[in-house]
């Protein structure tokens, strides 16, 4: 074998590694494809997601349709604000609170995406805002939602934490 000869045979094992991946993504992704009854939920949770998100979108507060009164909600990471919050008021008061009355104008979110299977919901959304400083403030949000009975009963959100944090340390809190 010449060293010209390698490189071609380097390329057709990847290519076949790359069609074997493929197939196996593909025979995996079919063996997990929601029962019939799943479906259904699919849609359902779907639904309520998205149009929670329109309706905030267009400056309605949903978070208290769309999340159950005990949902455990974690953001993982470092700095003051990661953690777990038991329960929307904990949730609200040390978590969304900080930010938001650091905002003299709302956070709107632009849906980039959303994906359910069952009773999991994951939303990929950028969000932007105006803080009291008077700079702007935009964030890139995925949210992974357990749905229960219609509502948000566990969260993870994963987001800019450095960006969140800089808002509330540098500008004042809005009295409302």
């Amino acid at each position: 074998m010449t060293s010209d000869t390698l490189p071609n045979r380097s390329a057709t094992t990847i290519r076949r590694l790359g069609l074997a991946a493929l197939v196996a993504t593909a025979v995996a992704a079919t063996a997990a494809m929601p029962a019939r009854a799943d479906i259904s939920a699919t849609a359902r949770n779907e639904a309520i997601v998205r149009d929670a998100f329109q309706r905030w979108a267009g400056g309605d507060n949903v978070f208290q349709q769309l999340l159950a009164p005990d949902v455990v909600w974690t953001i993982p990471g470092s700095g003051p604000v990661a953690g777990t919050y038991r329960g929307l008021r904990d949730f609200v008061e040390r978590a969304s609170a900080p930010l938001m009355s650091r905002l003299a104008t709302r956070l709107v979110p632009e849906v980039r995406h959303i994906w359910a299977v069952g009773d999991r919901v994951t939303v990929r959304f950028n969000a932007s805002a105006t803080t009291t400083g008077g700079r702007p403030y935009r964030n890139q949000f995925v949210w992974l939602f357990r749905m229960k009975d219609g509502k948000v009963a566990e969260a993870e959100a994963f987001l800019d934490l450095v960006a969140y944090q800089e808002v509330v340390d540098t500008n004042t809190p809005l009295q409302r």
